[in-house]
Order: C-alpha cells, then structure tokens, then sequence
C-alpha cells in the first residue's frame, strides 16, 4: 500500500479555506485507545453517527416516542430510520440493525437507512457489510457527503489508507463546511505521522464546530507529537472547559502538563479523569508518575 505521502495532488486536497460558518458535530465522537505510557497515542477509529436529519438523544423517552409513532403508522420508513438511530446511540446494534432493514424493506431508495445501517454494521465489526451499505447509499445519492465520511471510516478500520483518504477528500469537496470529513482526515494524518497536514485539518475542523472536545483532544495530542507541549496545553485547556466531563479530555491534559513539568496541574488533571471513569488506568498511571496524592485537592486552572 502506498504511504499517504504517496498520494496524488487531488488525494492531498489540504484544506486552505477559511472555517466558513460554524457547523454542529452530527453526534459524540469518542477518542479510542488510552494514552501510551510517556507518549502520545494513535487516534484512530472514530464512531460516528450517520444520520444528519436529527439531533435525537438516545433516551427512554425518546425511544417510547419514536415506538408510540410506529405504532400508529406501522409503515413510515423514516420512523424505523429515527429509531433505529436512537438504539445505535444507546448501543443497542441488533435491534438498530432490525429497524434500519425494516426502513429499507419499505423505501429501498432510502439513503440514510443504509448509511445508518453501515454505521451499526462498522461498530460491530461487520466492515464488509459496512463497505456495502455506504456505497449503496452513494449509488442512491452520489452528492451524500455523510456517507463518504462513514465509508472512509470503514476502508481506515480495515486499513485501506488511501481509499480512506479519497473519501474524506470527496467529503469535503462536496461539503467544505463537514467538521466531521475534516476531523477524520486530520486523524489519519495524524496516525500515519504526517502532523501538520493532521494540525491544519484539525484545525479546520475546530473552526467548523468549537463546542466539541474531541477536535481539540486531538490537535493537541498532534502537538505534543511534535514537540509543542504549550500549544497542546492550551488545546487541552480547552477541551476540558468545552467538555468539562470528558475523562479523555482531561487524561491528555495531565499528560501535556507532566511534560511541562507542572506536576499540580497534571495530578489534578489526572485525578478528575479517575474521578470521571473509574478505573482509567492511564489516568492512574499517570497520575502516580507524578507523585498525585488521594484526597488531596489540586489546583487545575490558575
């Protein structure tokens, strides 16, 4: 497989544009892998939720809504469509899996039922499934941007870099205003330790939707790959003041302040990620590197 270092003028596509208008992340997207003892981690395999029609919450009373609506009209695909997006949400994947197939049954032109689906098949590991679905989706609708951004997910899960890259690009080119296409292509920069393209395209992605942690988590682990520990506090700062319980937030926080040497900020960022997660053993590690006391009150912000 060719490095991305590799790849055609069209495959760089770095984005230069302004931020333009501030768009909303389409769901919570989660850090995955812990930070690596003395280092910065690897961000990759980022799940995200396909729909782009809702701003549902996985909640009892959103799920007893959405059933009290099939109820009375047993045959409304975008019904199946909405609920199966609440159950992905709450990691319920089968039952999701159920209702997309019964939105699709009923509207076989439905684009974001196989998107959907193609999300619920790519978080239970059914990557080929996944693969399907998107580009069934795409067959239907070549302009959906979403489904580009989750089918690239899928190629970089099953470590097919490049296609991976193509879609984002595609992603952006058709929506230069998708934080998410921008967000995830920054990460694979960033995996394949290509920081500044990974730096820009964070960036970018920042400037598109500046409530959301995860952008900021991972512009910052991308400085302190390459060595600039206060840009990457700075970011870190602002992860944890957008998302104040956000246990990676403030995990990756504690490790920029240990390499500062700033033992009181670290400890105290550290014991807030225990205190969010129990049990986060990287938080714990670090937080015994640099000496944290239990019980004792740390100064996190001065």
């Amino acid at each position: 497989m060719r490095s991305l270092q590799d790849r055609s003028p069209q495959d760089r596509d770095l984005a230069t544009r302004s931020p333009g208008r501030r768009l909303a992340w389409l769901s919570t997207v989660l850090v995955a892998g812990a930070l690596a003892l003395g280092g910065c981690s690897t961000i990759m395999n980022m799940p995200t939720t396909t729909v782009d029609d809702s701003a549902s919450a996985a909640s009892p009373a959103n799920l007893a809504s959405l059933t009290a609506v099939l109820t009375k009209n047993p045959n409304d695909p975008q019904a199946y469509n909405m609920r199966g997006s609440v159950l992905g949400q709450s990691g319920r994947y089968q039952d999701a899996l159920a209702d997309f197939n019964k939105a699709i049954a009923l509207d076989p032109k439905y684009a974001q039922a196989y998107a959907n689906r193609g999300l619920a098949q790519r978080q239970t590991g059914q990557l080929d499934q996944a693969l399907a679905d998107y580009d069934h989706a795409l067959q239907i609708d070549p302009a959906y941007a979403v489904a580009y951004v989750g089918r690239g997910m899928a190629h970089r899960d099953k470590g097919e870099l490049l296609q991976a890259l193509q879609d984002f690009n595609k992603a952006i080119q058709i929506r230069p205003d998708n934080a998410q296409a921008y967000y995830n292509r920054g990460l694979l920069y960033q995996s394949q330790r290509q920081y500044q393209f990974a730096i820009d395209d964070l960036s970018t992605a920042i400037g598109l939707s500046q409530q959301q942690a995860e952008p900021y988590v991972a512009r910052g682990l991308t400085y302190m790959a390459v060595g600039d520990l206060k840009a990457a506090a700075g970011d870190l700062d602002d992860a944890v003041l957008v998302e104040p319980e956000n246990a990676q937030a403030w995990a990756s926080r504690g490790l920029a302040y240990e390499r500062l040497n700033d033992k009181e900020k670290a400890a105290g960022s550290y014991a807030r990620a225990m205190s969010i997660r129990p049990g986060y053993q990287s938080a714990g590690d670090g937080f015994k590197r640099v000496g944290g006391e239990v019980g004792k009150t740390y100064t996190t912000f001065n």
